[in-house]
């Protein structure tokens, strides 16, 4: 099995910035890509970033050239940095590895609050 625990939610003017972490234990080599997805209320879990584990990174339109994800395999964490921030970012973000046999495993969520 894989944990993992984000961290780096917060309240945050618009055009702010923050990063949120993801730290993983348990079986990581198992691991074959890391997302992020937020969801806010009332609104289904959307994908905003992905990572493999080449390092190829892919983003929703909606946050292209403001969010920025990264990986430091010596800590075992993803990052999301989030920058020039509005208020429709406000959600619960999750971070989510994907296994090479394609079991999914999320975190508990961290809550991102922006305000116009």
């Amino acid at each position: 099995q894989v944990q993992l625990v984000e961290s780096g939610g917060g309240l945050v003017q618009a055009g702010g910035s923050l990063r949120l972490s993801c730290a993983a234990s348990g079986m990581i080599g198992s691991v074959n890509r890391m997302h992020w997805y937020r969801q806010a209320p009332g609104k289904q879990r959307e994908l905003v970033a992905s990572i493999t584990r080449g390092d190829l990174t892919n983003y929703a339109d909606s946050v292209k050239g403001r969010f920025t994800i990264s990986r430091d395999n010596a800590k075992n964490t993803v990052f999301l940095q989030m920058n020039s921030l509005e208020p429709e970012d406000t959600a619960v973000y999750y971070c989510s590895a994907v296994t090479v046999t394609n079991t999914k495993y999320w975190g508990q969520g961290t809550q991102v609050t922006v305000s116009s």
